[in-house]
């Protein structure tokens, strides 16, 4: 995850001991795309404390020799099939307003959903104390839980 990370150029890269930890600690809430004993990508995320009904997408990226072909939109339809049957109604995650592949993603993610996809300010560049653009952030949902959309 760490490499991937790193080899992103567009994630903060968190230190190796972060992601061991990220994977300890919010597993359920997390995925990670194998192809063999090979990791091909990652999601990290977390039950927002103050709203359990809020799955936060952390970080997600996909290696470069697999991108384009579809694990990024699985990864976060698996994690929402997940969290949702566990209560999270809604998905939210930031993204920079130059990156429109994570835009994209994630509106592909709200319309295979049939749900909405809201934009809003969050952090200004201003408030970073180094030159970390703006951070937007996306508010997918409602979600249907996982076991009643599988029923009708």
């Amino acid at each position: 995850m760490w490499r991937i990370a790193r080899d992103s150029r567009k994630l903060d890269l968190n230190s190796s001991y972060a992601y061991l930890l990220w994977c300890h600690d919010f597993a359920e809430t997390s995925a990670v795309a194998r192809v063999g004993r090979q990791v091909v990508g990652f999601v990290i995320g977390y039950l927002r404390p103050d709203a359990p009904d809020v799955v936060v997408v952390w970080q997600i990226a996909v290696d470069a020799a697999w991108s384009g072909r579809g694990v990024a939109g699985a990864m976060l339809d698996h994690l929402v099939r997940r969290t949702s049957d566990r209560g999270a109604r809604h998905l939210e995650t930031t993204i920079t307003e130059d990156n429109d592949a994570s835009i994209g993603l994630f509106g592909s993610l709200a319309a295979r959903c049939g749900t909405t996809m809201v934009r809003s300010p969050l952090f200004q560049s201003s408030q970073f104390p180094d030159d970390h653009p703006s951070e937007d952030l996306y508010r997918i949902g409602p979600f249907q839980r996982a076991r009643s959309r599988a029923s009708t």
